[in-house]
Formats: C-alpha cells, structure tokens, sequence
C-alpha cells in the first residue's frame, strides 16, 4: 500500500512539472513570440488541473504560472554562519577502496554534483532563507534567487522547520546556449559550475532566473517532528513527497556496488547535468553520527572520482601572456582534443620552472587532462625535447624581459615599467561602455593581443585589420569572430568628446566629470587641454583637487601624445542634448537599485545632467538625494542617507520632482 501511495506521488509530481513546461511554453509563445500553440480553452483546462493538483499536495513549483516571483535586486549578499560546519568528503579513485568503506552497510550511492551548494530553510510551508555553502563556516545569503531556482517548490506540504542541502546547477545544454550568445570568445564562460556560481550569487534575480538555474537536494539536515525510522533513503524519499528534485542514486553493499558502478559509468557520459563523481552515505542515520567526524572529514560519507582520462596531443607553441604585474605567463597551445566532453587545445604551464621539468618543447608529444575533470593540464611530455626560445623581449611592448628566481621557481617578467601590459586596467576602462564602447573587446581579449604584440597603445586598436591573418589564426578566433570585432571597433570610432576623456583614465574623472568640463568649453579640445586650475575650479562640480589633477594629467608629453595619436581614428561628433529648465541645478544625487522606469542608470544620470544636476557614487553629506525604488529598505545606502537626513526618493518621487 506504501509503494502503491509512493508512486502515486511521484506520478503527480511529475504531472504538475509536465503541466508547468507545457502552461510557460504556451504563455512565451503567445506573449513574446506572438504564435499561439494551444487554445485559451486548453490553457484554462490545464491551468486549472495544476491548481487542484497544487491545492491538493501543497506543493507550488517556483516556475508555475499559478505565482509570479517578483525580480528583484539588493545592494549586497549579506553573510552568514553556518549552524554547523559543511565539511568536506575524503575522496578516492580507487574502486576497491569504496567498496571497502561500504562494506556490508546499506549504502546510498548518489551523483556528486558540480555546482554549487546551498542551504534552504522553510518554515511555516514557505522558504524563508537559502544560503551558499560558501568557505563551509560562512556563506552568502542568496534567498532572492533560490526563489527563481527552476523546479524549486516555494511552497511544501509540512509547516514546521525543515532544514535541508542540496546542489545549485546549470545544465550542459543550457550553459552552452548561454555561451553561443556571447560573441567574445574569450568572455565565455569556461565551464558550468563557474556560470552557476556567478548566477546563484548575482544582486538582480532576473539574471539568475534567465540562466535556468535548478536545485536538487542530497541531505536533509532537520525536520522536527518527522519519522525518518533511522534512514537516509526515507529522508529523501519524504523530500520527493514535499515538491523538491532529489540527486538520483542507487542502494549498494559492497557485494551489489559494480552494478551501480557501471550503471553511473555509463551514464555520465550521456547525462546533461555536470558531475565529478559519486558519492557513498550509510543509510544507517545513527550508525553514521555515532562514527563522528576528523578534522576536516565526516566519516559517514565518502566521495569516489573517476580517474581522470587523458589524451595524447603535439605542443604547437607556448603564448606568453602578460599580466598587470608584469609576469609573463607560459600558456601551452597545442592539437586540439576531446577531454571530459569537450575540445581542449589550451594549457596553462604557469612558470619557467614547470616548463624546465617537463622538459617541453615545440612539437613535443604531451599527455593532457582536466584536472577536477574542469581545468586543462600537461601531465607529461613524452619526447622531452627541451626547453628553448625563452622570450628576451616582451611581445606587449619589445621592453627587455627578466627571468626572475624566488625560492627556486623561475618565472619571466618583463622589466619595462612602462609596459602597456601593466596598464591593462587602462585599456579595460578605454574600452568599456561608457568610454568608447567597443563591443567584443574583453579584458582576455586585450590581453591575448598584448601577447602578441598587436597593441601597445590605444590608437592601435583601430588598426588591427592590419594583423588580420594573426587574429584569425588565433585560437578561439576565426573569421566570425574577427568580423564581428572589427565591426564593433567601425562603431566606436563614432563617438563624442566626454568618451574620449573619460576613456583616457584621467584621475578623478569620471564620465559625469568629463561631460561637465566639455560643456564648459565648448567641446573644444585644444581649449580643454591648455585649460588652468583656476578655470577648472570655476565649473560646479569640479573643484580645486579635481582641476589641478587635470591640468598635470595634460602637462605630461605622453599623455597628450597619446591623445594625438587616437584622434585621426575618431569621428568626434557633438554631444546631442536635450536641455531642459535646469531646475536641479546645485543638487546632487546618489542612484542605487534596480530602476522600472529607466532603461539603465546613466539614462537616468543624463537626464539629471541636462537638468543641472550632478551624480556620484556614495552617500555623504553633501549628497541632496538618494534614489532608491525600495525606500524602505535596510542597504547601507539607505541607511547612511537616513543618519545624515538625506530624502530617499523612488523613481516616481523623483519623477514628480521634475513636474
């Protein structure tokens, strides 16, 4: 009668996961693709089985069109300790030393999943508060998004505390649609375990909701007043009956464990879901407890990880990437393989010393593999041709080169203090959004260029169709991705003063700061750079400190070299805009949270620049204004502008001001 009741459950939670797919799949293509799939009268009929079905288990997945989780962002991920420390399993890859530690106790063999734990707690029917694992003493609290979590019940049958574990993942098929829509090689994700912990901890949910984020829980921690008679597999078995996923697993002895065993084996290689291994937990909950714990394992559970496959290939060279410091990292490129289901052809070597131990060498045979089934390695070099052709002079800018030797280990720098290298946080700001906005240009991209000695300074970015063949040749480049760089770069060249002097890196000069200065001068860029502290001084908003900072920058010959250079690449248009009564005039304002009536927060900035206000970043007590849709809210900013009296306005507020 208990089995026949148990697979009743599972057979309608599942339907209510059909019947959710089907109702979202019918509202996006009816709302955002303007296709119908299914009449209003099926859509109605289904919606209403899911509501019986809902009101009859107690059981309400995240995703039902039945509830409308809100999008919302914080200001910050708050901490949090764990009630008691999330240890680590001691490992092994050795199938007969698992089937040892199992023994002739029942045993739950599970997937080990590869994605981020977190901790949920419910009471009263509902998720009160989900927190990461974090370093297993701490963790964030990611409440706001484990409510958008795919599949995730907000609402459970059982009313008291119930305190559970589980993994935070997004599939290999999603991760890789997510990666095919970032156009910049080189800004993709590497793998799906770094996606999900970027999405899980992201401050505005709507993103974490987008990347389909799903939850499967592995332990439950505490349910007071629950009979789990002495057993893991009763626990997971409630939690199936409470609207949550479970990590699939099988129940071995060390006489039954190959089955398992070969049956997981097989399966890796098909499933959609990123795993590194198994994962063994004695059924017996007392047995387990009463074994205790070491000092940093629990010895009631033990985690099994497949040996790590590897592939012979040939080294074809080593790319020595120039860091902000002034390393210079050895990079192995070498024949592309397929390692743990993907294409590898990248290693990193890290030091000259590695590269003297394996003896490497241009055209060598080496074995690689992924480390953690994750990371790119060279776990040998089987000719051991030799180490050869260690750079002297740095490919980011032909300065001499240095081989450094701190206890022991060589690494490379280059000795040019001017390296364009080091100055990478430049080049980044030179080609971010509210600078000249150059679309496609990543931080790992400039550093690859620098590698090869494609730019050096910032004019040199608008003249990379001379080294055409180079990038396409480049790995993780092509003809694609060159066009599309190369569009983005056509773009950029039309562009307006303010960018150009904000891109530049001046101190204290951001983009509002740079727009004031231009306005003042009447865009006219000969005026600007002879400018004086004193005529600086006289713009509101600008000050004695920010001004005389401005002047040195320009009195510098190779900063305003650098400007010469750029300019014969640009198209300076003048700033469009829109001047309105300037009835903010003398104010200041601080921006903070999401925004409803404004595409982003420098829609909202312009619009008070060209009122004849000014904006900053932080709260102080010169600040007039902070705007901030959630006004009642507890964020650091709320709470500083409360302490010095500051008006918090919402955007509405703020609106009506402007009326």
């Amino acid at each position: 009668m208990e089995k026949k009741h148990e697979g009743c459950a599972e057979e309608t939670a599942e339907r209510m996961k059909v019947l959710v797919r089907r109702l979202n799949e019918a509202s996006r293509a009816y709302y955002a693709e303007d296709r119908e799939i299914m009449s209003n009268y099926e859509y109605d009929r289904l919606y209403d089985e899911l509501t019986e079905l809902e009101n009859r288990t107690g059981v309400v997945l995240s995703d039902s069109p039945t509830v409308r989780v809100g999008y919302e962002a914080v200001e910050e991920l708050p901490k949090e300790t764990h009630e008691s420390p999330m240890l680590s399993l001691d490992k092994t890859k050795d199938r007969e030393a698992l089937r040892e530690f199992i023994g002739e106790h029942e045993t739950l063999l599970s997937w080990k999943m590869d994605g981020l734990t977190v901790v949920l707690t419910y009471r009263n029917g509902s998720l009160e508060k989900a927190v990461t694992r974090g370093n297993g003493t701490v963790g964030e609290v990611v409440t706001n998004n484990a409510r958008v979590f795919a599949g995730l019940p907000l609402k459970i049958p059982y009313q008291g505390e119930l305190i559970l574990r589980g993994e935070a993942f997004i599939t290999y098929s999603d991760f890789e649609k997510i990666n095919e829509e970032i156009e910049d090689v080189d800004a993709r994700y590497k793998n799906p375990r770094n996606l999900c912990s970027g999405s899980v901890r992201q401050l505005n949910n709507e993103i974490t909701a987008r990347r389909k984020v799903h939850f499967w829980a592995f332990a439950l921690v505490r349910a007071e007043g629950v009979d789990f008679r002495n057993s893991h597999r009763l626990q997971m078995e409630w939690l199936r009956s409470q609207g949550f996923e479970t990590v699939e697993y099988r129940m071995v002895t060390a006489e039954t464990m190959d089955q398992a065993m070969d049956y997981f084996s097989d399966k890796i290689r098909e499933n959609d879901f990123p795993s590194d291994g198994l994962v063994a937990l004695y059924d017996d909950i007392a047995y387990g407890e009463s074994l205790g714990t070491t000092a940093k394992f629990p010895r009631n559970a033990c985690a099994f990880k497949w040996a790590d496959e590897k592939r012979t290939t040939h080294l074809l060279e080593i790319e020595w990437s120039p860091s902000r410091t002034g390393l210079l990292n050895p990079v192995a490129i070498f024949e592309p393989v397929e390692l743990e289901g993907t294409t590898v052809s990248r290693a990193s070597v890290h030091n000259i010393s590695i590269m003297r131990e394996l003896e490497l060498g241009i055209g060598d045979e080496i074995e690689v593999y992924k480390a953690n089934m994750i990371i790119p390695q060279i776990a040998g070099n089987n000719t051991r041709s030799g180490v050869k052709d260690i750079p002297e002079i740095c490919p980011a800018c032909g300065g001499r080169t240095r081989i450094d030797n701190t206890n022991g280990v060589e690494t490379l720098y280059c000795a040019n203090p001017d390296c364009p290298a080091k100055a990478m946080k430049a080049f980044t700001l030179f080609v971010s959004r509210d600078a000249l906005n150059i679309d496609g240009m990543s931080e790992a991209t400039l550093e690859k260029f620098m590698a090869h000695g494609l730019i050096r300074e910032f004019s040199d970015i608008f003249q990379l169709d001379r080294h055409r063949a180079t990038i396409v040749a480049m790995d993780g480049f092509g003809e694609k991705s060159y066009e599309k760089l190369w569009q983005g770069i056509q773009k950029a060249r039309q562009t307006t003063l303010s960018r150009v002097i904000y891109g530049m890196g001046i101190p204290n000069i951001g983009l509002s700061n740079a727009r004031l200065i231009c306005r003042a001068f009447g865009e006219d860029l000969e005026r600007i750079r002879r400018a004086d502290t004193e005529e600086l001084s006289a713009i509101d908003g600008i000050g004695e400190v920010i001004g005389e900072g401005f002047v040195q920058w320009w009195q510098k010959e190779e900063n305003s070299a650098k400007v010469d250079h750029l300019l014969p690449f640009l198209s300076i248009q003048k700033e469009q805009r829109e001047e309105g009564e300037q009835t903010l005039a003398g104010k200041t304002f601080v921006i903070t949270g999401s925004l409803n009536h404004f595409p982003n927060r420098n829609a909202l900035k312009e619009l008070i620049e060209s009122r004849g206000g000014k904006t900053t970043g932080s709260v102080t007590s010169r600040t007039s204004y902070l705007i901030n849709n959630d006004t009642a809210s507890g964020s650091s900013k709320n709470r500083k502008a409360r302490e010095l009296g500051i008006p918090v306005l919402s955007e509405e507020d703020f609106l009506k001001m402007l009326e």
